[in-house]
């Protein structure tokens, strides 16, 4: 079930790379939202550029799930504001998802349900790494709402074991002018 669960969230991954530009530049657009989650100090994309941007870069996802009506989401918002997970974002693609707005996103990276708050990680293929997750045995993919440990220990983790590529190398100049 978990397989089939992966193969949807890829295959999710893949259609959303297919509607975009594949030769547009990674341009960040930021969530309507993401100010009340520590923007600008965490650069937030939206799923479309988030997406864009792993694919050209390599990098790992953060993937944030939140709605405004939330009251543990509206709890969880203060974890963003630690120093250490500020910089342990630089890491990662960070992706915030209403899932109010986007519900076709919310039901595609779901391994084990549509609960916000929700934190996924995922590598730069789309693939939801279940590996990193919370204590909550009924709620993995939530993160301890009240304290940052539990997040940037997950974070330093992920960045530390995850392949992350820089981005791609430019072709050698052309040497055509030295001769």
């Amino acid at each position: 079930m978990h397989r089939d669960l992966a193969i949807v969230a890829t295959l999710a991954f893949v259609a959303l790379l297919s509607i975009l530009e594949p030769s547009s530049p990674a341009v960040a657009r930021e969530p309507e939202a993401a100010r009340l989650w520590n923007a600008p100090s965490i650069a937030w994309h939206d799923i479309a550029s988030g997406v864009r941007e792993s694919s050209r870069s390599g990098r790992p996802v953060v993937m944030l799930f939140h709605a405004s009506w939330c009251t543990s989401c509206k709890q969880y918002r203060e974890v963003w504001k630690d120093a250490g997970v500020v910089e342990a974002s630089k890491n990662f693609v960070m992706i915030l998802v209403d899932v109010d707005k986007d519900p076709d996103a919310n039901g595609a990276f779901s391994p084990d349900g549509t609960y916000v708050p929700r934190t996924l990680f995922l590598n730069s293929e789309g693939d939801v790494l279940t590996a990193y997750h919370g204590k909550d045995p009924e709620y993995p993919h939530t993160i301890d709402i009240k304290s940052p440990d539990e997040l940037l220990s997950i974070m330093r983790r992920a960045a530390a074991e995850m392949p992350s590529q820089s981005a791609p190398q430019l072709p050698p100049s052309d040497r055509r002018a030295e001769n």
